[in-house]
């Protein structure tokens, strides 16, 4: 019989508040440890429209952000911003600052995906100066 997991994503915690975030504003549901996941790591975030995330880079994790509904943009590297629409993706690698925030009259949905899967403690800051600036 083939090995897999399924998980149903309602029922995974979501850990915003145990970020320091509003639940009302901000969800995220980090789904690796309960889909068992060996290589990568994988989210679900939902951001509130005019949420926007504290900025980070990390060690050695790359990033993809998979906007699947909602409008949002994305802050990389030096401050650029990037619109982005449901079903675009953004690739980040792992010394590019980001930060992400949601735009629009709904919520911006996304799926987040990471690798290699580091668990936690590979994240670090940003450069003096990155943030949203308006």
């Amino acid at each position: 019989m083939a090995e897999y997991t399924v998980v149903k994503i309602s029922e995974v915690a979501d850990q915003a508040a145990n970020l320091g975030h509003d639940p009302e504003q901000f969800e995220i549901r980090f789904l690796r440890n309960d889909l068992g996941c060996e290589h990568c790591g994988v989210s679900l975030a939902r951001y509130s429209p005019g949420f926007a995330a504290d900025g980070h880079s990390h060690n050695q994790q790359e990033e993809i952000y998979l906007l699947v509904s909602g409008r949002a943009q994305a802050l990389v590297g030096e401050n650029e911003v990037v619109e982005l629409e449901p079903w675009t993706a953004i690739r980040v690698p792992p010394e590019t600052p980001r930060a992400l925030r949601g735009v629009g009259e709904e919520d911006a949905i996304f799926v987040k995906i990471g690798a290699p899967n580091t668990g936690p403690g590979d994240g670090r800051g940003v450069p003096e100066g990155f943030g949203w600036q308006d």
